[in-house]
């Protein structure tokens, strides 16, 4: 299948600074992507390209196999933009604000009606329609500046901080209505600062720094960047921690221990396989022990051995793009 998003050598200066200095992204269907960075790698840049809210000032940029530089009115009706806030019109109806976008999209009135409602029943908000929008909790609101950018069945959705500010909660249930996008045929770009969010959702994640990708792949292919699993051993009795010391050092590197809390730990190239074989060895030999778990590399130790930088930073963010 052809790529949904086909980025190639994009670059884009705002006097000083390279926003984008080569950028390659190739995008496929049918998949969440993530899109990571520290503030002022080039992120929004990236996105305010592909919804043609800027021109790139060399590179070819193709969306659904549009391309975005000649033809940006025609991505424009395959696209969808929901911001890192929420804009939608509080003294109306959550359906009225639907059925406004509708209109202004260009569909008749029937039509706009209808998108609202197939909208409300996806966000799950079909029994707060008629609520005012200002009545929404932060969640809904965030659900219903979602819907509006559904209004026009987009082929792609750009989701830019999506969960920004939301409490735990609704953050999953943005969650499973993302999920549930897919699923229906409608392919995202995300951008976010929450490497969980990142984990849960994405397909593939994409990292760029100083305005371009230095690294994708999925989650579990970009996590072996920031070392080897990690096996913990928790005993009951310090006395025995030489004796798990000795099973660990024959089946891992980089033995440590830590007898206060009456821990090893060791790392390992094949976590699975690993544990395994220290649960059979520990088992034969006997050794009792309180708890034995296998930690993979996090998404934020992958970001943090890339950029240098932890996920979120203090940065100054991105210079504006005009319009």
């Amino acid at each position: 299948m052809a790529p949904i998003l086909e980025a190639h050598g994009l670059t884009k200066r705002f006097g000083k600074t390279q926003a984008l200095d080569g950028l390659d992204l190739v995008a496929q269907p049918g998949r969440v992507v993530a899109l990571l960075g520290p503030n002022g790698a080039g992120k929004t840049t990236f996105v305010r390209a592909v919804a043609t809210l800027l021109r790139p000032d060399s590179g070819t940029l193709y969306v659904d196999g549009i391309d975005a530089l000649r033809k940006p009115a025609r991505v424009r009706q395959v696209i969808g933009l929901a911001g890192q806030f929420a804009a939608v019109e509080e003294a109306m109806t959550g359906r009225e604000n639907l059925e406004m976008v509708g209109r202004l999209f260009g569909l008749r009135r029937k039509e706009s009606k209808a998108a609202a409602v197939r909208v409300l029943d996806l966000m799950q908000l079909t029994d707060d329609a008629d609520r005012l929008v200002r009545t929404y909790s932060g969640g809904m609101r965030r659900r219903i500046d979602l819907g509006v950018s559904l209004v026009g069945t987009p082929r792609l959705l750009l989701l830019d901080e999506p969960s920004t500010g939301l409490d735990p909660g609704s953050r999953i249930q943005l969650w499973d209505t993302i999920r549930g996008l897919v699923v229906t045929g409608t392919d995202i770009l995300l951008t976010t600062q929450y490497l969980d969010e990142a984990d849960r959702l994405a397909s593939d994640v994409v990292i760029i720094d100083h305005g371009k990708v230095i690294a994708s792949g999925t989650p579990a292919e970009l996590k072996t960047l920031a070392g080897d699993d990690m096996i913990e051993v928790h005993v009951h009795d310090a006395d025995l921690l030489p004796a798990v010391s000795g099973v660990l050092g024959r089946i891992g590197h980089d033995l440590r221990v830590d007898v206060p809390t009456r821990r090893a730990f060791v790392s390992a190239d094949d976590g699975n396989t690993r544990l395994m074989e220290a649960l059979r060895v520990l088992d034969q030999e006997g050794i009792a022990v309180e708890d034995i778990s296998l930690r993979r590399p996090t998404l934020d130790e992958v970001f943090l051995t890339l950029t240098g930088k932890p996920a979120q930073t203090t940065d100054s963010p991105e210079q504006p793009a005009s319009v």
